[in-house]
């Protein structure tokens, strides 16, 4: 009888009647199968393919025969992939092969099972069970309950179909096995498999026999070699270690160590001589004893105590800096008054490039000491500080002893690079490995874990670096001197270019120094157009680029000895398009749009706020990816102008009738900070009273509840901003106005800058002035008509 089952294809797996088995279905051809099995009876028809590397088999992919299946159990995954048990029936042989749009139908002939017996049929049944438990003790992968329930399996048929399936054979083997009818026959074909594969196991046995025995020889030989040495040392034969011994032994005698480390190297030379000199703890005392040794416990360089000549090396090496330059200049000069002082440890926190690393090493010549440098980014690790303990395998000691070992003095200058970009896992926290090494009170007697002894650093001057402040731990900032290194202005980088970077790449691109010539304009045009950095980095880069550039013409033209003198034009021609706006300001006042200012690790920007003012319900929006504090600054400015509704001529409800949507641009952008809140509280105020807001105009300062504008951060990077936009006066807090003694000059003289203290100074100062021009009418009138009307 032919009946029409929904067929599903399987990769490397054959499904024998009465085994339930679990399969995973991903092919939408397959899932259409079994939905339409489960809608009808749950029966499908399972049938492996001739090559599991086709995806989309047709009728000649598929072996004829297979069986039919019941679906039990379907489970759908979260990745749209169904998990299925079956059971497997009866045989069957597929008549004709249909495929539909999205499914494979069959019609298939099916084999019920025929009861079949015999004396013959029972001897080979008795023989098959026997090889088959000989077959699941050499393997050990099937569990010894398979050949009980085998045993006790009474049906010829089923008992095949159990054996067979339980054999690690090639599916075509199982195939055949499948196909064959007859259970006698079955039963013969299954006994030849058993049979091939017990010869494969036993030979794999012998095989790994033969391994172990070969591997048990060489440790026999290793053995017996070490008692002939150790014979022969005895006699005093090939005691080629003696002498080296004796070298280690000198010194550590004259190495001039502290007590301690001089004890602690004798015991383990006591040990490293009676251990056999090839073992690997040897090995481990050795390098242990060799760290001791190497260490610089006593040798130091002598300060440079010139202060003319250490200050004209800080200026040779760097222009401006000078909070810097002047502390290492009164470390020297308490150095040539008292003969034992505690090395400085100072913590250099500015925007990339502005020259933090670079500083280290002037410091270092200037004071006449050698250099070590460790860069911090992305340790996470604490035994990078401290090292790691003698008992694990491949052992050394942390970064800083290294440094020492490296500097061969124990006073060098060691630059802690990058000590904001640590991070903490379950291995530990390094920055709280770096407080006693950055604490003069503890450093003295620093441990690291496999010296295991005290080492001395407080002669070290230790100088970090940063970015921010904001990722590295209070207890760590605790423990240095912060020098802060603003970003410079367009002068200074003019003045840096002209000294430091222009010789530098010339000489690095092999063009003399007085063969290309950069014009003021020319420099001006790279700082304003194609940089936009606090430091210098991108500057010598593009600096860089352009002497690529003249080398190029120089040598195409074969000129190599004409001079170049470069002006604005010609940074055009080498650079191309201007990749930065500068100076660009709003072309008009606008209402409801106002120019803040921003400090970033990379500098001073200017950051607009814009306000609109909409018809509704007092909802407040609040976008440009703002961080919470920035947020709540927002919901502080609207109650600030809530509450003063009657000085700027505002409705007592107004804010009921309308919604208020406050956007910073370049929404890509993180930012964060309470210092926009005066920028947000008069762009709040322009768009609801319709004045405007002078364009030229840029301000900072946190605002409270009350009014009050609050002191922020960042002041110099902020004003250089405000400079470079093209901004004429800019409002900052009062209690900023200390600060302004350290802006250059040039850069006060070129700003109006106002302080205020109260959010009414800002309104006035900001929404006064009209330049002549009409205010637009008040949108409140309009907004509250609108819901009159309604």
């Amino acid at each position: 009888m032919v009946e029409r089952y929904p067929l599903l294809p399987l990769r490397d797996v054959i499904v024998f009647p009465h085994m339930a088995i679990p399969l995973f279905v991903g092919r939408p051809r397959s899932i259409c199968a079994l939905e339409e099995a489960v809608a009808k009876d749950k029966m499908i028809f399972l049938v492996a393919q001739k090559d599991s590397r086709v995806d989309d088999p047709e009728a000649e992919d598929v072996y004829s025969f297979g069986t039919l299946g019941e679906i039990m159990q379907m489970i759908k995954l979260p990745d749209g992939t169904f998990k299925i048990l079956l059971e497997g029936k009866f045989r069957g042989r597929i008549e004709e092969f249909i495929r539909e749009e999205n499914c494979l139908f069959a019609d298939i002939v099916s084999y019920p099972e025929v009861e079949s017996g015999g004396t013959e049929t029972e001897a080979l049944m008795r023989t098959v069970g026997a090889t088959f438990e000989g077959y699941v003790r050499l393997s050990k992968k099937i569990p010894a309950e398979v050949v009980a329930a085998v045993q006790s399996t009474a049906d010829p048929s089923r008992f095949a179909d159990t054996v067979i399936s339980h054999l690690t054979v090639k599916v075509s083997e199982k195939q055949e096995i499948l196909e064959s009818l007859n259970a006698s026959e079955r039963l013969e074909k299954l006994l030849l498999l058993l049979e091939r594969e017990m010869e494969i196991l036993q030979l794999e046995k012998k095989i790994r026999n033969r391994v172990k025995n070969q591997v048990e020889k060489s440790q026999k030989e290793y053995y017996l070699n070490e008692q002939m040495r150790a014979i022969q040392s005895e006699l005093g034969e090939k005691d080629e270690f003696k002498k080296e011994f004796l070298e280690l032994e000198k010194q550590i005698v004259d190495k001039k160590m502290s007590q301690e480390a001089t004890d602690k190297a004798l015991s383990e030379f006591r040990k490293l001589k009676m251990m056999s000199p090839m073992s690997a703890e040897a090995a481990v005392v050795r390098n242990y004893i060799d760290c001791l040794v190497s260490l610089p416990w006593r040798e130091k360089t002598r300060d440079a105590l010139d202060l003319e000549k250490a200050e004209a090396v800080l200026e040779e090496d760097h222009y401006g800096l000078e909070k810097v330059k002047e502390r290492i200049l009164e470390y020297l000069a308490v150095r040539a008054l008292a003969k034992k002082i505690k090395g400085p440890i100072l913590c250099l926190v500015g925007p990339p490039g502005v020259g933090k690393t670079s500083l280290g090493r002037s410091i270092a010549r200037a004071l006449g000491r050698k250099f070590v440098r460790m860069s911090l980014g992305g340790v996470r690790d604490e035994a990078e500080i401290r090292g790691h303990r003698r008992t694990y395998i491949g052992s050394m000691p942390g970064k800083i002893i290294q440094g020492m070992r490296k500097a061969g003095v124990r006073n060098p200058v060691f630059l802690l690079d990058e000590v904001d970009k640590m991070n903490a896992d379950f291995r530990g926290d390094p920055s709280s490995a770096l407080l006693e090494v950055l604490d003069p009170e503890q450093n003295c007697n620093f441990g690291d874990h496999f010296v295991e002894v005290d080492y001395d650093l407080s002669d070290v001057f230790f100088i970090a670096t940063a970015n921010s402040l904001h990722n590295v731990p209070r207890p760590l900032q605790d423990r240095m001197e912060v020098i802060r290194l603003e970003g410079y202005t367009e002068e200074e980088k003019l003045n840096i270019a002209r000294r430091y970077l222009i010789s530098k790449q010339a000489e690095a691109h092999g063009i003399r120094k007085e063969m290309v010539v950069f014009s003021d304009s020319a420099l001006f045009e790279i700082i304003r157009h194609y940089t936009q950095e606090a430091g210098v980095r991108h500057l010598e880069r593009e600096i860089s680029n352009v002497f690529r550039k003249v080398a190029r013409d120089l040598v195409k033209k074969g000129k190599l000895i004409e001079k170049t003198i470069l002006e604005a034009d010609d940074i055009r021609r080498f650079l191309g398009v201007p990749k930065y706006r500068f100076g660009v300001k709003e072309v008009e006042d606008l209402v409801g749009a106002v120019n803040g200012l921003a400090w970033t690790e990379f500098g001073g920007e200017l950051l607009t706020v814009e306000v609109s003012v909409l018809p509704g319900q007092g909802k407040l929006t609040v976008t440009g990816k703002l961080g919470e504090v920035m947020k709540e600054s927002a919901q502080a400015a609207l109650s600030y102008v809530r509450s003063r509704w009657s000085e700027l001529g505002l409705e007592k409800e107004f804010y009921q009738s309308v919604d208020i949507h406050i956007h910073v641009p370049e929404g890509a952008i993180p930012k964060d900070g309470p210092s926009a809140g005066i920028t947000m509280a008069t762009a709040l105020a322009s768009a609801l009273t319709g004045k405007q807001v002078d364009r030229d105009l840029a301000m900072t300062g946190e605002i409270t509840l009350r009014g009050r504008v609050l002191e922020i951060g960042g002041l110099k990077e902020k004003l250089l901003a405000a400079r470079r936009a093209g901004l004429k006066r800019v409002l900052i807090p009062r209690e900023n106005e200390k600060n302004l003694e350290e802006i250059p000059a040039i850069v006060r003289d070129s700003l109006e800058i106002i302080p205020v203290a109260h959010m009414d100074e800002v309104l006035e100062c900001s929404l006064a002035k009209s330049r002549g021009r009409k205010n637009e009418e008040n949108p409140l009138n309009r907004y509250a008509e609108d819901a009159v009307s309604h």
